[in-house]
């Protein structure tokens, strides 16, 4: 049975994330936030309420697993980390709720520095992609 492009894409997406280690996940998940946030301002923009209400979900769902694989305790920023995200979260539902796009602005504006610091960081370790549990807590992330 020959799979169809669309189905080798996903199944390749799958294994990807399957494989990923935890520091390459946080980088693809910041990537996805970023992605969803700007899908949901240009929706926003053309009043496609639909497409930018999913978007938004699927963003808060995004900081939602963020937020609950983070480790406050394990370094100093870590409450500071929590706090931003709770205050995204409320931004999110507020774009979505009053349709408001200067929430979506904010939001990509507060993240996307975060995005590129993660990436940053996570070039800079030399470590396989098979990185141990032990390893990824000291970046407080799960």
């Amino acid at each position: 049975m020959t799979m169809t492009m669309s189905a080798q894409r996903s199944q390749y997406n799958r294994d990807a994330i399957l494989s990923a280690s935890p520091v390459r996940l946080l980088t693809m998940l910041y990537d996805r936030l970023l992605l969803d946030l700007g899908r949901a301002e240009k929706a926003h923009s053309a009043e496609d309420w639909p497409v930018a209400s999913s978007n938004l979900l699927h963003a808060q769902a995004i900081i939602s697993e963020l937020t609950s694989s983070l480790k406050v305790e394990l370094w100093d920023g870590g409450q500071g980390l929590l706090s931003l995200y709770s205050y995204t979260t409320s931004l999110l539902v507020m774009a979505n709720v009053k349709r408001d796009a200067g929430s979506i602005r904010e939001s990509i504006e507060l993240l996307e520095p975060l995005r590129q610091a993660w990436h940053e960081a996570a070039g800079q370790l030399s470590v396989p992609e098979s990185v141990s549990t032990g390893e990824s807590r000291e970046l407080g992330v799960a």
